[in-house]
């Protein structure tokens, strides 16, 4: 038997339709079997798809359950802000004032609203490793194009899903990075990693302070998040590690440019609390109605 359930569409890092990040987020999920998410996922055809469910621990606002089209993703971060946003869009009162508090496969996170608007959700711990020499020529060859800054060891950074964060000479390298399918893939399976996120520093009066592009291989087809929350996340634990390596602008607040080469324009602030990165952005609805599930 079917029931309507609550249903959004949102654009994630961005408050301009169409520039973001999209995210399927149904908002009211009891009842559906691993199999119907799984298929609801296939179905929207999203980067990813967000189950809103009743929370466990007693701390937590809600549950979410994030999957791609073929698997379940313990922690994202454009679906944690873009269900953040749903919900409280929805009417959803917060146990806190001031920000909620999700239960995902990570745990707990929490997401603030944002003063001048927007949420920002804190970035879970992750565990850093740098990239083995082996390697190197690999992802040379990965990353054709652009020039990989050579005194600035690529990093594993695993915080539930695992990026490669590899700093470019420049954001124009960033842009200018013909990425290889196969080598990406040889990478991710080498390595056990999710993809590959690059990133390079803009000139002063740029768009931004970091332009970043997030790479992935999927069954042989190279593919390009438009924004990503948990990249960012990435970069922003290895900034922190290496002392940030360019200047005071950046040891409290940055920002970082997105989706260029897709023809997006995704904005993420970072800013640091108590020496902890909160990853943030603005939301739109371009969807909202029911599902007949």
């Amino acid at each position: 038997m079917t029931r309507l359930r609550r249903f959004k569409q949102v654009d994630v890092f961005t408050a301009v339709p169409l520039k973001g990040n999209a995210l399927a987020v149904i908002l009211d999920a009891e009842g559906l079997t691993d199999d119907e998410m799984y298929a609801m996922a296939r179905w929207t055809n999203l980067a990813e798809t967000a189950f809103v469910l009743k929370p466990v621990s007693p701390e937590a606002d809600y549950r979410v359950r994030i999957f791609t089209t073929d698997k379940e993703l313990p922690f994202a971060g454009h679906p944690t802000l873009g269900t953040a946003y749903a919900l409280l869009e929805n009417g959803l009162t917060p146990k806190n004032p001031g920000y909620l508090v999700q239960e995902c496969g990570v745990g707990l996170v929490q997401v603030n609203q944002l003063a001048e608007g927007g949420q920002a959700f804190s970035a879970p711990p992750a565990v850093l490793k740098p990239l083995a020499v082996e390697y190197h020529d690999l992802l040379a060859s990965a990353l054709r194009g652009g020039k990989i800054q050579a005194d600035v060891t690529p990093v594993q950074a695993d915080m539930g899903i695992i990026w490669l964060v590899v700093r470019m000479e420049s954001a124009q390298d960033c842009l200018n990075i013909k990425a290889d399918a196969a080598a990406i893939s040889q990478l991710q399976t080498q390595l056990g990693i999710n993809g590959v996120a690059v990133y390079g520093l803009h000139d002063e009066n740029g768009p931004a302070n970091y332009e970043v592009r997030a790479l992935i291989d999927e069954d042989g087809v190279l593919k390009e998040d438009p924004v990503t929350g948990s990249a960012n996340a990435c970069l922003a634990r290895v900034l922190k590690e290496a002392g940030f390596p360019d200047g005071k602008n950046t040891d409290q607040k940055y920002l970082v440019r997105q989706g260029t080469k897709l023809q997006r324009d995704g904005r993420v602030t970072v800013t640091f609390i108590d020496g902890e990165p909160w990853v943030g952005g603005d939301s739109c609805t371009l969807i909202d109605g029911t599902l007949d599930l």
